[in-house]
């Protein structure tokens, strides 16, 4: 006995070093080293001189990069209704789908494992003034729609372009909620007189939060480290309307040539990114007590 238990920690213990020092040298030690390079001044090739909070200062009182900030803001407004509307499309239609629902659920997945930058690529052209969409608005009603030429309208597309390749995924997750309610609760329901509003607002949905809050939880994640879609479809135009973040810190560091500015921006982004999953999580963490 005592040797299988030595056996078996032995085993675990090789097992959790190999994670911790995956850890360590992917993600604790980049951490820290942009934590030290925030806090400094250097310029790739010289040597890093110490600044204290200047690039703090210096980035709350950037205004392109509050407006990135709030960039997020108005595409979560667009993207939470659609990524989560589209998600209980997916979630109920796959629990109606009878043969091949393997299959259907493949499909749903596609978007999601396709490459971002081709997807971009080709949204970009659908949604340009010259493209198929544009074309077939033309035909069917007589205009064409300035897709990202218009600031609300270009994060809307970027937000169905952002939409289309989670949905899926999203509704897979929503799926797995479905599942585990039990049927004999929607029995119940029925014999209660409950119509299919009051068993989706009273039993589904509650019963479904921890998959809610993990959409919503992804939905936050992506929001705050959009690059691509933006990056390709609009760069960021027009005027900074659909600049990001991500696209700040890459301009900051790559193109102005200061990482220690888009080091703090970074540190910045991450704790905003956590304090609202905090807040998701928040809002989602109750227990769902059914009479």
């Amino acid at each position: 006995m005592t040797t299988r238990w030595s056996r078996e920690a032995v085993i675990g213990l090789a097992l959790a070093g190999a994670y911790l020092l995956f850890t360590a040298i992917f993600w604790a030690y980049p951490f820290f080293w942009l934590a030290r390079l925030s806090v400094t001044q250097w310029r790739f090739f010289d040597e890093p001189v110490f600044t204290g909070a200047r690039n703090l200062l210096r980035t709350v009182q950037d205004p392109q990069f509050l407006q990135a900030l709030w960039n997020v803001v108005r595409f979560l407004g667009f993207y939470l209704p659609i990524a989560f509307g589209g998600a209980l499309v997916v979630a109920f239609g796959l629990r109606h789908v009878g043969r091949g629902k393997a299959f259907v659920a493949l499909c749903f997945l596609l978007s999601n494992v396709s490459s971002g930058v081709a997807l971009s690529l080709v949204f970009a052209k659908v949604f340009s003034s010259t493209g198929p969409l544009n074309a077939l608005l033309f035909e069917l009603v007589g205009v064409r729609v300035p897709w990202t030429n218009d600031p609300t309208l270009a994060m809307l597309a970027i937000a169905l372009v952002v939409a289309w390749k989670f949905v899926g995924y999203y509704g897979l997750i929503l799926y797995s909620g479905l599942l585990a309610i039990p049927k004999e609760i929607y029995d119940a329901a029925r014999l209660d007189h409950a119509g299919p509003w009051t068993r989706l607002t009273r039993i589904t949905l509650p019963m479904m939060n921890p998959q809610l809050m993990m959409v919503l939880t992804f939905a936050i994640l992506v929001s705050f480290g959009l690059f691509t879609e933006p990056f390709i479809i609009t760069g960021g135009g027009p005027s900074d309307s659909t600049a990001t973040p991500q696209m700040m810190i890459y301009e900051t560091a790559f193109r102005r040539l200061q990482p220690s500015h888009a080091a703090m921006m970074s540190i910045l982004v991450a704790l905003v990114t956590y304090a609202l999953v905090q807040l998701a999580r928040r809002l989602f963490e109750r227990k769902v007590v059914l009479a």
